[in-house]
């Protein structure tokens, strides 16, 4: 199959060997991005709207606090530290669906004629600030006075899914860091940031978690986290279940992953106790199944978490030499988990976007 790119910057469209891998785009620019794919073999889009209500907060939030992870500094502004002053007004993200969806309309059907049959398309869309255009303004009067300064960037690469929902190679966990800053947006700059925490990457392992005291688990690096654990006896619970869905609160310090809000969503509506508590390895005892979400794969089992021996060694610079406890799930996802992939397969054929809107 043809590995296709494809790149919208600055009104221009790159194609393949021009256009650099979604990493590479990711480390080159700051910015709030958020990835989805295709689905139904190129014919819809997963989930847009939720992307797009997502890429305006995370937008806001490093507007409203880090502006440096949305502005590229340049040689006449080496810096900037003021944050600025956005609402969350449904007016602000109406003008970044805008800016979005015009720039999609330049690319996606350049991308999806190209395609290669029975590939998905891997879509990222990235709102980037410009320094200079900003401190030329007189005037910030309003949330409409910052659209000027801002600019889209859009990376579409081809992507072989699994069978939709269902991935049948479980993930294979490590805890190896500390939970990110601003943890509430998605901005690329972690892409750099998160780098370090290879070097403490076991063998295997194909996501590492995160976590602030080594014992209540936050997130993964590119995905959110969900425990099934057993219920205590003491628990006063009207349900049928015996176990409670466990993910960590945003309060805590994680992303809002569109995923993770869809199965809380879908936990709710089939009376599956949820908690939105950081799920405790003291605990992982009681832990029956477990699972990891992000927009490309949506739902993956998992089949191994690994925990440090001892927080604290990891000071360390690389594995080597670290020990591990590991907790074990039985092969395939679980009950809860076939429950979660069902219902969010269906909710997908709701929620669905046409491909063509961009035609």
């Amino acid at each position: 199959m043809n590995s296709t790119r494809f790149l919208f910057s600055n009104g221009v469209v790159s194609r393949s060997s021009e256009a650099p891998p979604v990493t590479t785009f990711l480390e080159s620019l700051p910015g709030a991005y958020t990835t989805t794919r295709t689905h139904e073999n190129g014919s819809t889009l997963l989930f847009w709207e939720r992307h797009i209500k997502r890429l305006a907060n995370s937008a806001r939030i490093l507007l409203n606090s880090k502006p440096e992870l949305i502005f590229k500094p340049t040689k006449k502004y080496p810096l900037f530290l003021s944050p600025l002053s956005i609402t969350s007004s449904m007016k602000w993200e109406s003008r970044i669906r805008s800016l979005v969806n015009n720039s999609m309309n330049q690319v996606l059907p350049i991308a999806l004629k190209e395609r290669s049959d029975g590939e998905e398309l891997a879509v990222t869309a990235l709102v980037c600030g410009d320094f200079e255009k900003l401190k030329e303004m007189k005037n910030v009067g309003d949330d409409d006075g910052f659209f000027g300064v801002l600019d889209v960037h859009l990376h579409v690469g081809n992507y072989v899914p699994p069978v939709f929902g269902i991935d049948e190679n479980g993930a294979h966990l490590a805890l190896v860091g500390r939970g990110r800053d601003v943890a509430a947006a998605k901005y690329s700059a972690w892409v750099r940031l998160r780098k370090p925490l290879d070097k403490l990457r076991p063998p295997s392992v194909t996501e590492l978690l995160l976590s602030n005291d080594g014992d209540r688990i936050l997130e993964g690096c590119i995905t959110n986290f969900f425990v099934i654990c057993r219920r205590d006896k003491s628990d006063d619970y009207d349900s049928a279940y015996s176990v409670e869905v466990q993910t960590a609160p945003i309060t805590e310090g994680v992303l809002p992953g569109v995923i993770r809000q869809l199965v809380i969503e879908v936990c709710l509506s089939k009376g599956i106790p949820v908690h939105e508590v950081a799920p405790s390895w003291e605990k992982h005892g009681l832990w029956e199944e477990a699972f990891v979400t992000n927009s490309l794969r949506v739902i993956q089992h998992v089949e191994t978490i690994k925990v440090p021996s001892s927080w604290e060694s990891l000071g360390t610079k690389c594995s080597e030499g670290l020990s591990w406890m590991e907790k074990e799930f039985e092969q395939g996802p679980g009950m809860i988990t076939n429950v979660i992939q069902k219902e969010i397969m269906e909710r997908a054929c709701m929620e669905r976007y046409p491909s063509n809107e961009f035609l």
